[in-house]
């Protein structure tokens, strides 16, 4: 056996809790954790939000964020105790011996800066090379990273790059100083599928070519098996299983793993269109303020009374601007909409009351979509008071309803939205939504923020609510899976266009035009092998062109 690079033993991780009207308590977020990592070898850690992924990948830094204290155990790097060190050696090894991928490059970049000069920033700071070699690693390793045009890329600033570029230019960040150990915290979570594949085969190869360690930190397994040598299963703080990738993803032995290999897999049967359709868009054209050009390209879909149609896209492909002009808070240049057999008024000023009723809109981040001031009564109230004028005890009966129709039951009505967990926010959106008795609810990606696991419960809640009480849904996503797992029929969007269209069976069945077979190839599929297989398809297709 090889001697470790990082051994944790035992290790307790607390935080002081704040509770309204309570006395701080401790509460411990990590117990007994442990783990052993060989040089040159990547340890994946998976588990819902609160699992304590990145607070393992940062202890290995010896940093607590946010008032988090290792209260106990060893951390050894390098084979000496980094809990034990001074913050004079702490700042000596953070950034040269072990480094960190954030979730999102955007917020990790100074926009004022250009992008080699952070790049080779922390290289520079330990004198680990002259400037002129720190320049010509990074060089070397935006060509390894596939980045566009190596030489000059990193005089752009970060806004002058993509989101999957800015993100393999923060990998480079992390292996300009050719560190032991790099830890990646949820690198490609935020990335379109099609991004996300291209960020994480780079990944995977400057891994492989620098010989570097990781700890990899995500909650999609499929992602993780395709960079890892071993994973570690985490929720609540503490271990629950730990293998290699083949057992872990074949023969796992916890429910809670068995629960993870199996997510995503819904049986949900394709109901065919019938009748005239509740909402018709025709020739939709559409583009923002001044622009130049559009954003919407004559755009043509229909949605069925109690179905749901899948907007499906990379970013910029137009699928939210499509629910902006339904909605309408972008009224197009050029089309038609007619809901519910009647001509929907373009823009939202001249909608009357009764259209805005049966039009509604869940969206993507609940956090941002309630008021952190009102009770979660109040947010599902307010529909009920401003479309049909419920009051004191009919209001509360309702929104009790609505609570036990999303799951949630007693005792949340008076709760704040800050005492619910993530999906529960989404959930009392869901209830806002339906509070209104729309026939329609258009879907932004309520599920993209949220772990595996709790997004399934969405998906499965709001196909229960569709069936008893028959309202559609616009379902804007990115992630194919949930699109099979809820969707009946599906327009897929590229730039502003409608690329194919039709039931879901036909959208999904080969031949497929190019770019959906692209965005189709590049979901993780839970397979040993299966990132290998995707590249080696592309180099072929690539060499046949």
């Amino acid at each position: 056996m090889a001697e470790a690079l990082l051994e944790i033993n035992n290790l307790r991780i607390e935080a002081t809790v704040y509770a309204p009207g309570e006395k701080p308590r401790n509460a411990v977020i990590v117990d007994d954790v442990s783990l052993r990592l060989e040089p040159g070898k990547v340890m994946g850690l998976i588990g819902e939000s609160g699992a304590g992924k990145s607070t393992i990948g940062l202890a290995a830094l010896a940093y607590g964020r946010g008032g988090i204290r290792l209260s106990g155990g060893k951390i050894m790097l390098n084979g000496r105790e980094i809990r034990r060190a001074s913050s004079t050696e702490l700042r000596g090894l953070r950034g040269r011996e072990v480094t960190y991928v954030a979730q999102s490059a955007a917020a990790a970049f100074n926009p004022a800066k250009r992008l080699m000069e952070q790049v080779i920033e922390a290289t520079l700071k330990h004198n680990l090379m002259p400037k002129t070699e720190a320049e010509a690693r990074a060089v070397e390793l935006f060509r390894t990273l596939s980045l566009p045009e190596p030489e000059s890329f990193g005089q752009r600033y970060p806004h002058q790059v993509s989101g999957g570029q800015l993100q393999r230019a923060m990998t480079a960040m992390a292996l300009c100083p050719k560190p032991d150990l790099v830890i990646f915290d949820e690198p490609t979570t935020a990335l379109d599928v099609t991004t996300q594949i291209d960020v994480l085969a780079a990944i995977k190869t400057a891994i492989a070519t620098s010989g570097v360690a990781a700890l990899y930190i995500t909650h999609d397994l499929a992602v993780v098996a395709q960079v890892s040598d071993e994973i570690m299963v985490l929720r609540g703080g503490q271990l629950v299983e730990h293998g290699t990738v083949q057992q872990i993803i074949e023969e796992p032995r916890e429910d809670y793993t068995r629960a993870l290999v199996s997510v995503h897999k819904i049986d949900h049967r394709e109901k065919l269109p019938e009748g005239e359709p509740i909402l018709r868009a025709e020739g939709i054209t559409a583009r923002y303020g001044a622009m130049n050009e559009d954003v919407l390209s004559d755009v043509s879909v229909d949605l069925y009374a109690g179905q749901t149609l899948a907007l499906v896209g990379e970013s910029g492909s137009g699928k939210s601007t499509m629910a902006r002009v339904i909605t309408g808070l972008l009224p197009p240049r050029e089309g038609t909409l007619v809901f519910d057999g009647n001509p929907l008024p373009g823009a939202l000023k001249d909608r009357s009351r009764e259209e805005l009723r049966q039009l509604q809109m869940i969206y993507q981040m609940a956090d941002v979509a309630m008021n952190p001031r009102q009770t979660i009564a109040t947010i599902i109230g307010r529909p009920l008071e401003f479309y049909f004028n419920m009051r004191g005890r009919e209001r509360d009966a309702r929104v009790q309803e609505l609570l036990d129709a999303i799951e949630l039951g007693e005792g949340y009505a008076d709760r704040y939205p800050a005492e619910l967990s993530g999906g529960q926010k989404q959930r009392v959106c869901i209830a806002r939504a339906l509070a209104a008795k729309p026939k329609l609810i258009i879907c932004d990606e309520v599920t993209s923020a949220l772990d595996p696991l709790v997004a399934d419960g969405i998906l499965k809640l709001l196909l229960n609510l569709q069936k008893r009480e028959g309202v559609a849904y616009l379902f804007i996503t990115h992630d194919i899976a949930t699109v099979r797992a809820i969707a009946d029929s599906i327009a897929v969007m590229y730039q502003g266009r409608v690329q194919r269209y039709g039931t879901k069976t036909e959208v999904l069945t080969p031949p497929f035009d190019d770019y959906t077979d692209l965005l189709l190839s590049s979901v993780p599929e839970m397979e040993l092998g299966w990132l290998e297989r995707v590249l080696e398809h592309r180099r072929m297709e690539s060499a046949g062109n």
